[in-house]
């Protein structure tokens, strides 16, 4: 057992068609395994095998969305080593088969990974080629250039998946920081061997620059960087150390680093082909001290709503203001403006005192994104988070009370979409609350004026 360890984390030890072939049926069939019985055990849904092991990530996730936040960190931490046993294992099989091991990193790329593993399976043994002997730098002036191109090549990715491709998924949230960590941690090695403490600051200071570049160039705002930290750099730093260990067994000029770049343009065609993204629903309770009659008045319509003072509302996250209604009934539209616009409400369920219901026919950008920069509008604005549909419920409780529930149907395109689904719920509940808050106030305050002392 401990030489299949060494095998599957270490990465000097040879990788042949036998071992490399038992390995991963195994250890595929075990994560399967694992994966489908937690998915069952938290939905009571089967995960087939057709449907884990189809290549787009954004389908398999699906799978995911509706599990609770734990179980999701906890089936991505039990990913990291086979992701780590998958790649590491691959390049070392295309170098024990005399191929560059840069043809081990498809391993990464969507749909052409499977057929990549098959022809390693059966792939005989072959010389490796010579690398040439390269002249050794010093430390500090080998960092300028690895975080630089590692920087530029993240950069390049953000480029064409935003502008070109119009995609926020796995390629750019995923992909672009293990390219980012991958490339500066491997020109930082190339050379010699150095530290793993310099490697994974020199990815990390890469992937600040890359940051820096986006906000300075007008692409993104610092609120939506900041929310992108938290899986770009765990991402970054796994991908410096799979840089440093490439180093350590293959050395070559620095543009064939570049050459792994050619293969992004695979990864957003292949997202161009992910389902519809899953409709979410963030639901929010408030109980009042009022009947539904004397709250519905408020639910379709309120009077301006306080300065908020929740810090994500100050950072430019739109936040309601007033709402309005034109008419009354199924037909009637209502108006819920945004400190950047006004949702379109037409009503499809009118049930008073209980339920109201609407389909969203426009709304307005989700935040003012904070930037040096005035009026700056990133494409994800306006395709990232649509709104779908809300209702309003009103359940009488026992003592005259309301128990007021707000539901919001909304999309999301961005993947991972677990990880930017906790954002994204977080804030809705946000928004819900300062309605549902300012509807219960004015609603007990009315309350109170009207029962005798």
């Amino acid at each position: 057992m401990k030489a299949w360890l060494r095998l599957w984390f270490g990465f000097q030890m040879p990788v042949g068609r036998r071992a490399y072939a038992l390995s991963g049926f195994a250890l595929m069939a075990l994560k399967y395994g694992v994966d489908a019985a937690a998915v069952y055990w938290a939905t009571d849904r089967f995960w087939w095998p057709w449907s884990y092991f189809q290549p787009l990530i954004s389908a398999r996730m699906n799978y995911l969305d509706s599990l609770p936040a734990w179980l999701i960190a906890c089936l991505f931490l039990w990913m990291l080593p086979f992701l780590w046993i998958g790649a590491s294992m691959t390049i070392r099989r295309s170098i024990d088969a005399g191929l560059s091991p840069w043809f081990g990193l498809a391993f990464f790329v969507p749909a052409v990974n499977y057929l990549v593993l098959l022809i390693l399976c059966v792939v005989p043994q072959r010389p490796p080629s010579q690398a040439p002997l390269l002249r050794t730098p010093s430390q500090t002036a080998a960092v300028a250039p690895a975080a630089g191109i590692g920087a530029f090549l993240g950069l390049a990715v953000a480029l064409l998946g935003v502008e070109l491709a119009e995609s926020y998924g796995a390629a750019l949230f995923l992909g672009a920081p293990f390219l980012v960590g991958l490339t500066s941690a491997y020109l930082y090695n190339r050379h010699g061997d150095r530290s793993v403490s310099g490697s994974l600051g020199v990815a990390s200071l890469s992937l600040a620059v890359a940051f820096g570049c986006l906000l300075l160039l007008a692409l993104e705002g610092l609120v939506c960087i900041a929310m992108t930290v938290p899986i770009a750099l765990p991402i970054t730093l796994v991908g410096a150390l799979f840089g440093r260990s490439l180093a350590s067994v293959f050395r070559a000029e620095s543009v064939q680093v570049s050459l792994w770049f050619l293969a992004l343009p695979l990864l957003f065609g292949a997202e161009a082909l992910a389902p519809t993204p899953p409709l979410r629903e963030v639901v929010t309770t408030v109980e009042i001290d009022a009947t539904p009659e004397e709250v519905w008045d408020y639910v379709i319509h309120f009077p301006p709503l306080p300065a908020p003072t929740d810090l994500w509302f100050r950072l430019g996250v739109a936040f309601p203001q007033k709402a309005r209604i034109e008419g009354t009934g199924v037909g009637a539209v209502r108006y819920c403006e945004f400190s950047t616009g006004p949702f379109v409400e037409p009503i499809t369920i009118w049930e008073p005192p209980h339920r109201l219901a609407f389909d969203v026919s426009s709304q307005p950008d989700p935040m003012q994104e904070l930037s040096p920069y005035r009026n700056l509008r990133p494409p994800h604005l306006a395709e990232g988070l649509i709104s779908r549909r809300g209702e309003f419920r009103l359940v009488p409780l026992p003592g005259g009370r309301t128990r007021l529930e707000g539901s919001t149907w909304y999309t999301l395109k961005f993947e991972p979409i677990p990880y930017w689904g906790l954002w994204s719920d977080a804030i809705i509940h946000r928004i819900h609350g300062r309605v549902l808050d300012h509807i219960r106030d004015l609603a007990e305050a009315d309350g109170s004026t009207a029962k005798p002392s």
